[in-house]
């Protein structure tokens, strides 16, 4: 089966989706499937051609004269890889490769990744939508994808060769008691209620620091609200890290507290670091944490809950202790083998329901 990947670029700064997609990428090549990716490019691109990934270069701008150029281009790309899947990943790319169906025959796969993004109702024009999470397909269900396209393949990423083993990461010398959490910094994390939480734990946690480990366009305003904070000389802004489980494995507690998650890849990293975990209880999240068996759930945008349920694990190193038991109990169900075994059964369903190849080889789907 020869797989074509469409991604925007493969940046290596922590995006969520583009990690996702190179793990699944690379992941397929080692069962032995064809794959290729086109995207813009990004630091991954060694990663993906040294495991024979061949990586075609687009620049999918939404720009008019550039999507012209892209979709010629794409259709000289269809051409030449003659791809049996297309799977898109964000929606300009499935755009693209949808408009091109009508002339090349492939099956078209759209991946949701991110539950708030409107466009993603976009994705109904594939053949199977896959979705990141059970919240997430009920979530495009109700804004219009049909339910009997969905199909639900969790992240699982673990035990890609995009990141060493834990054994080979140096845990993050922090001062404790430590909070640690990492995301991008943008309002959807729930940042400035993680501050806000942070404060008022006062002199309950007196010792204890706050880590902020992630980048984003909101970094300014948090760094301001820490400022204006009581416990400013205790809330550090780490930036982009290219191993944050170095912070996971020294971490106190960890804590994701978002306002939307479609799933929340650095929770099973968490997970596998042995983390106490904190986390809302919202989108997705708590199908990264089996339901809340594998970490303590609170409601969204509740700065007092969030507030007592930090100092609950500060204050209890015994309850601590069972939360990073139960994080690591089932982890090897999120490695990427998993998830790439169950993709290749969505790509199956199509052929098993009655494709055929013409002349020169193209699927054509009845």
């Amino acid at each position: 089966m020869r797989v074509l990947h469409i991604l925007n670029d493969v940046t290596d700064r922590g995006n969520g989706i583009v990690n996702t997609a190179v793990d699944l990428a690379l992941e397929q090549a080692r069962q032995g499937l064809v794959v290729s990716v086109v995207s813009a490019g990004g630091g991954y691109q060694p990663l993906l051609e040294n495991a024979g990934v061949q990586h075609f270069t687009l620049d999918q701008s939404r720009r008019p004269a550039q999507l012209l150029h892209a979709i010629r281009s794409l259709g000289i790309l269809f051409s030449e890889f003659r791809p049996d899947v297309v799977h898109a990943h964000m929606c300009t790319g499935l755009l693209l490769a949808w408009l091109w169906k009508h002339f090349r025959h492939f099956i078209l796969i759209g991946h949701v990744h991110n539950v708030h993004d409107r466009q993603s109702v976009i994705m109904a024009l594939a053949d199977r939508v896959i979705a990141a999470s059970q919240s997430v397909a009920a979530t495009m269900a109700v804004q219009g994808i049909p339910k009997p396209k969905i199909r639900v393949v969790l992240n699982r990423t673990l035990n890609s060769p995009r990141s060493p083993s834990l054994a080979e990461i140096a845990p993050r010398p922090l001062h404790g008691p430590s909070i640690v959490t990492v995301g991008g910094m943008n309002h959807r994390k729930g940042i400035a209620e993680l501050i806000a939480a942070f404060e008022r734990l006062g002199s309950k946690a007196v010792d204890a620091h706050l880590y902020l480990v992630g980048d984003g366009p909101d970094r300014e305003q948090f760094e301001r609200q820490a400022r204006a904070s009581s416990r400013h000389s205790h809330i550090h802004f780490e930036g982009y890290q290219a191993l944050p489980q170095a912070y996971m494995l020294s971490a106190d507690v960890f804590v994701l507290a978002s306002r939307r998650e479609s799933f929340g890849l650095v929770l099973i990293e968490a997970r596998q670091a042995g983390c106490a975990i904190v986390a809302t209880d919202v989108d997705g999240v708590s199908e990264a944490l089996d339901g809340g068996r594998a970490g303590l759930l609170v409601p969204p945008g509740d700065v007092n809950a969030l507030a007592q349920a930090l100092g609950r694990m500060l204050d209890d190193e015994q309850e601590r202790s069972q939360w990073r038991s139960k994080a690591k109990s089932g982890i090897a169900n999120f490695h990427v083998e998993r998830m790439a075994s169950e993709i290749k059964t969505v790509y199956d369903e199509p052929l098993r329901g009655g494709c055929r190849r013409d002349l020169r080889g193209e699927l054509i789907l009845k």
